[in-house]
């Protein structure tokens, strides 16, 4: 996926591929099968999401040495543009013409496992599952589905930056940011108050993920309906209905973007917001005195665990090449291509181990080794709360009401029983 400031944000939309759907291998068509043991060879191709503008001699270098490592083998590597990305995989799945390995997030694997395309990796590559953190091998499954759809590739995760001036401003302790939510709610009425509601603390509304953070159960045991509507999420929501009323939520927060939020944290408009390493040369480039009011603390959580934003390499169960495309697959996401890949750009290996390297964890005083050694530290014990099956129609029906909540046209509990309501329905259409 293309790399930015959203990092590994999923831009997905729910794919809607028929069960019948053929894939076919890199040179045109044929089923394969699970069987990865036999000798890697033939042509397979590799698709990766927007990569090839910035990492062209990354790749170029990746396919050359496991074409050394395989003799017989070739690896034609072929980049999609970001837009549209999830509508060009649906086309080639119901086309038969899927590419051998694809890059893809957990909600873009989910439908095609549903359509027999993406090869179960636990039966066909189960052998190098211990090389991965647990909680990255564990984000390409999918519920009510035994098995494991994609090797994990690069992760992500952020802290929250804070501007400490306007925490001084309002009488709060620059050097203590909040830490749990009642702090954090605690912390943003009163910045409300004392600014005469022209400072807000947050600038986006809950999502999916804010509601796992939370600790709220998002889906049933069987993984066949949603269940963010229990007690928990109730109280979540009415929480933030609260900070929309005293306006320690942006009231423009019901139509924010990610690029609109940012904006306002630069302008001193939002005292808090998400980010990641790569925003830190932003604030110092485009808000000076930002940067040098910046605060730096963790996610905050219920759960203990931070989020963890992940990208994966699926391999098409219907390739002619399987052993070819399993051991490529496993050789762009081995810890040593990972590793060379997160030292170009800030993300982080999905590899066990690769997080103590002295690179992840010594701290030399600056604020980007800073943000990098925290954020390793976290993804340790991250999980992706957003569940694979959450398409981005469901997204946008959870976001309906609970703007519908917070502007009081229903109450939380009647907006998050609706937008259960309407997930389950939705969940049904993809099955």
């Amino acid at each position: 996926m293309r790399i930015s400031r959203a990092i590994l944000t999923t831009a997905a939309v729910a794919l809607l591929l028929p069960l019948s759907a053929c894939g076919s291998g890199g040179d045109g068509g044929g089923a394969g099968g699970s069987d990865a043991s036999g000798k890697p060879e033939g042509e397979i191709t590799f698709q990766t999401w927007n990569l090839r503008a910035n990492f062209t001699p990354y790749f170029e270098k990746v396919v050359a040495d496991f074409e050394k490592k395989y003799p017989g083998t070739h690896v034609k590597w072929i980049d999609q543009p970001a837009e549209g990305y999830a509508d060009k995989i649906s086309a080639d799945a119901a086309g038969g013409t899927l590419p051998d390995v694809v890059n893809v997030s957990p909600d873009l694997v989910a439908p095609l496992a549903g359509a027999g395309l993406a090869l179960d990796l636990d039966k066909a590559a189960g052998q190098y599952r211990s090389e991965y953190l647990a909680g990255a091998w564990a984000s390409h499954e999918v519920p009510g589905r035994h098995g494991t759809y994609a090797f994990p590739w690069y992760l992500n995760t952020g802290p929250l930056f804070y501007n400490k001036s306007l925490f001084k401003k309002a009488g709060l302790d620059p050097d203590a940011p909040p830490k749990t939510y009642d702090d954090l709610f605690s912390d943003a009425l009163r910045m409300a108050e004392r600014s005469g509601g022209k400072v807000a603390t947050l600038a986006n509304v809950p999502t999916v993920e804010d509601f796992g953070r939370y600790g709220v159960p998002l889906m049933n045991k069987a993984g066949d309906g949603f269940a963010f509507n229990d007690p928990k999420g109730v109280e979540l929501l009415t929480k933030y209905k609260q900070l929309y009323d005293a306006k320690a939520l942006d009231p423009q927060a019901l139509t924010a973007t990610p690029e609109s939020t940012g904006k306002k944290f630069l302008t001193g408009a939002v005292a808090m917001n998400p980010g990641s390493a790569l925003d830190l040369g932003n604030f110092k480039k485009q808000a000076p005195s930002l940067y040098r009011n910046i605060g730096i603390t963790d996610q905050i959580t219920s759960t203990g665990h931070a989020n963890m934003y992940v990208m994966g390499v699926m391999v098409n169960s219907r390739t002619r090449h399987t052993p070819a495309a399993v051991a490529f697959a496993h050789f762009v996401t081995d810890a040593s291509n990972q590793m060379a890949f997160a030292k170009q750009v800030a993300i982080f290996p999905s590899t066990a181990g690769s997080l103590d390297d002295p690179y992840f964890t010594e701290d030399d005083g600056s604020d980007e080794t800073r943000v990098r050694v925290a954020a390793a530290k976290s993804l340790k014990t991250a999980v992706n709360y957003t569940p694979v099956l959450f398409s981005e129609q469901m997204k946008t029906a959870l976001r309906n009401q609970v703007a519908k909540a917070l502007q009081g046209k229903e109450s939380p509990e009647a907006a998050l029983d609706n937008a259960v309501r309407e997930c389950d329905t939705l969940l049904k259409q993809q099955g």
